[in-house]
């Protein structure tokens, strides 16, 4: 199991600053992901501009959605396993910046590094960075330099360095590049670790350097998609040379010769801009030429207006732990810079921080993030789901393959919706995601009553994916004539191939209910389109009462001995995983034993029946939450960072303050202190969504349910309060929580009535916060 001490002042404990004080070679590639930055087009891991030693971390700017393909090579073949796999493209990294001090290069490991610190600002959105270093001369250089990815400009990246002198004059050379160069191919056996490129996919189409400005382009042959980028340089006080060129295939340069005295200081902005598209590489000029036009500072402002946004809804405060609070936040900030902001991309599970797990989308994004999205930034969320309806056509296709006569079947990892998963037993066969899909679908429209989406698209995804389950189900004569689903895997990816998962048929059983509530929804809401959708579909009434048949006799397994909902019909059949004797430095299990020897075991890696008992909680008791909380948390090792919030959330619902608070902990810093020694590879974005569930559905108990939005909260020890705010059905409604009341207020939107335990509490505007008591955590 993972067990970690905090570490949380190793970036002080500054509640809107991430801050790296000194330099520690050791946290360098750690570092790379915690200060990258992005804004859903473009991310840009946080190593040096002017670099470090050769293979410390994995540089990387990467383009969400824009992506390499490249065959799968299997040692034995068989029908129907994903072909290809697709990886992140990297484009070309815009901040490299090797400078020289009369000749001598600056280098960290040569010369004195006197000082150095780093900042995340979280409330401007950018990273600020000043170092003082001694050359072998004793001449001090001093640098002070700031980066941004433009939050207003999608296509922009702008960096501003000011390089002085602390006294006499030196000549400062200044060399500033694109570099498309490919990443190697990195050596791990861990399968979260993503790999390079190889460079034979690679196609350079532009090359130029002239007059300070820089182009590049190259086409990616495996997927069609052509990387543009382009680079201007604004240079201001120290006396500047003209600056010399070069380019090869993938390299474009420039480089200055420049005075430096104290009293005249160089202030250089580089301004990148990045573009994709087909077989033609994107004209960057009129872009890059608008860009120039402003300096530095404008782009600030207009980051730290965007920030402000983005706060004024989706802000939790919390009082009492600052570790926490810094926690909390950037884990938001993160989530916001990494969520594709247009309907064809998505959010992947290493956001834009690193080329781990190859870039992919999993499931995460709908059960884990889209929730705070949809309850802060609605329109986000939105388009998160619209990303699930551009891949129906590929969903549809990989259903045939799996001998799916109709309907559609989500992959388990992907960028352009082809499944990329060469392991189908922890993959493929995760078919859950259909449900979870669905799921997602059903909780944006209550939230937001857009029926447009749900005409347009949103009832098309629920329904064909609905399809799926009549065709890997059956009605099974040795179990009453009950609905079951075999040989499928739930989020458990400890337990594969199992029979029964009580949470994909529970989830299952949700589907359908919703697909056929929503199928006689749209004919009343939108009749001319759901004829042309259902003649589209050859969907009848007949396969309708067959869902809602299905859904009627599902099969949801429990052991009446334990008072307890079975992960699977075998699961007891098991031996118990024998903890006490597996050393602390094997975990994560699947990097020290082979899949067959987990999967005989009762272990589980992550939140499997628990997690179908919070998104599926008002179908059960706290009695029977608190059994099978009791039976599985002791025997799950939470080595997939999707864990520890869904046990925190149970824990406070069933009466474990103490678990929940701990389990908390770990989510909200999980990146910052590193809890699984593998942020170097990039943050954890579901995770990071469940930092919010954590706090607003598990000690807020904020649920919606059939259209009432209720709350049930607690306040965790050590702290004095926590604040809030959430966007339901118009409403943008603040809630407040101290040692003995909760305080509501409705900011925005039209009156509303919402649920305190067993309290209605009435909101309108422009009225005072409304108290109501605490529940204790214990009941």
């Amino acid at each position: 199991m993972q067990h970690s001490s905090r570490a949380s002042d190793r970036y002080g404990l500054n509640p809107w600053r991430i801050t790296e004080t000194g330099f520690h070679a050791d946290d360098y590639g750690l570092n790379a992901t915690l200060f990258a930055l992005g804004n859903g087009y473009v991310g840009l891991r946080g190593t040096f501009d002017e670099g470090f030693a050769a293979g410390a971390a994995e540089s990387g700017c990467y383009l969400n959605g824009v992506y390499y393909s490249e065959p799968i090579t299997y040692g034995e073949q068989a029908y129907g396993y994903a072909k290809n796999n697709q990886r992140i493209a990297s484009a070309a990294l815009p901040h490299e910046l090797g400078l020289t001090l009369d000749g001598v290069a600056v280098d960290f490991s040569e010369g004195e590094l006197i000082e150095h610190q780093r900042e995340l600002e979280l409330d401007n959105g950018l990273v600020s960075r000043q170092w003082r270093w001694r050359a072998p001369s004793g001449q001090i250089l001093r640098l002070a330099s700031r980066r941004l990815v433009s939050l207003t400009e999608r296509q922009l990246v702008v960096m501003e360095y000011r390089l002085s002198l602390e006294s006499g004059t030196g000549e400062l050379g200044v060399t500033s590049s694109l570099d498309a160069t490919p990443a190697a191919s990195a050596d791990s056996d861990d399968p979260r670790v993503g790999a390079g490129v190889n460079i034979e996919d690679l196609e350079p189409r532009i090359q130029t350097a002239q007059d300070g400005r820089l182009t590049l382009s190259h086409h990616l042959k495996s997927s069609g998609f052509t990387l543009s980028s382009a680079a201007g340089h604004r240079l201001e006080g120290a006396s500047v040379s003209a600056p010399t060129h070069d380019t090869d295939d993938f390299r474009a340069t420039c480089r200055y010769q420049v005075t430096l005295t104290p009293e005249a200081p160089l202030v250089l902005t580089k301004y990148v801009v990045y573009g994709h598209g087909g077989d033609e590489a994107p004209d960057l000029n009129d872009l890059l030429a608008r860009c120039e036009q402003r300096s530095f500072d404008d782009y600030a402002r207009d980051q730290r207006a965007a920030m402000d946004a983005f706060w004024a809804s989706s802000d939790i405060e919390v009082g009492g732990d600052p570790a926490l609070q810094q926690g909390l936040r950037f884990n938001l900030f993160h989530l916001f810079q990494s969520l594709g902001r247009d309907p064809g991309t998505n959010i992947a599970a290493k956001g834009l921080t690193g080329h781990g797990y190859d870039g992919h989308y999993f499931w995460d994004s709908e059960i884990y993030i889209l929730p705070f999205f949809l309850y802060t930034q609605p329109q986000l969320a939105r388009n998160l789901l619209l990303y699930r309806h551009s891949i129906l056509d590929a969903a549809r296709a990989r259903a045939r393959e799996l001998a799916i006569p109709k309907g559609a079947l989500f992959p388990w990892r992907t960028i352009g919706g082809e499944e990329c998963s060469a392991y189908y037993p922890a993959g493929t066969a995760q078919f859950h995601i259909n449900a979870d899909v669905a799921y997602a679908v059903k909780q944006y429209h209550e939230a937001t009553g857009d029926d447009d989406f749900l005409i347009e698209a949103g009832a098309e995804v629920v329904l064909e994916s609905a399809r799926l389950w009549p065709a890997i189900g059956h009605y099974n004569a040795h179990r009453d004539d009950q609905f079951c689903i075999n040989e499928v895997t739930g989020p458990d990816e400890y337990t594969a191939l199992v029979n029964n998962n009580f949470f994909t048929n529970a989830m299952a059983q949700a589907h359908l209910r919703y697909a056929v509530e929503l199928y006689q929804w749209l004919k009343d809401q939108a009749p001319a389109k759901a004829k042309e959708l259902y003649r589209a579909m050859a969907l009848d009434e007949r396969e309708v009462a067959d869902w809602a048949q299905a859904a009627e006799r599902m099969y949801l397994p429990y052991d009446e001995s334990q008072g307890i909902h079975l992960q699977d019909d075998s699961f007891l059949d098991k031996p118990r995983w024998d903890f006490e004797h597996t050393p602390a430095d094997h975990y994560p299990l699947l990097l020290h034993y082979h899949p067959l020897t987990i999967y005989r075991h009762q272990v589980c890696k992550q939140a499997d029946t628990v997690l179908a008992l919070f998104l599926l909680s008002d179908q059960f008791s706290r009695e029977q939450k608190k059994r099978d909380f009791d039976f599985y948390e002791p025997i799950t090792t939470h080595d997939s960072t999707l864990s520890a919030c869904m046990h925190s959330i149970l824990a406070n619902a069933v009466g474990y303050p103490d678990k929940a608070r701990h389990y908390f902990e770990q989510v909200a810093r999980m990146d910052l202190d590193n809890h699984h020694r593998n942020t170097q590879h990039g943050i954890h974005t579901a995770c990071m969504g469940g930092t919010w569930l954590c706090l607003v559905q598990g000690f807020g108990g904020m649920r919606l349910q059939h259209h009432q939005l209720m709350f049930n909260p607690t306040l965790p020890k050590g702290l004095s309060h926590y604040q809030f705010k959430v966007r339901v059905q118009g409403r943008l409604i603040e809630v407040s929580v101290d040692a003995s009341q909760a305080h509501y207020q409705l900011l925005e939107g039209a009156p509303i009535t919402l649920q305190h335990g067993e309290h209605t509490i009435a909101l309108e505007q422009d009225q005072a916060p409304v108290a109501a008591p605490l529940r204790s955590p214990t009941r």
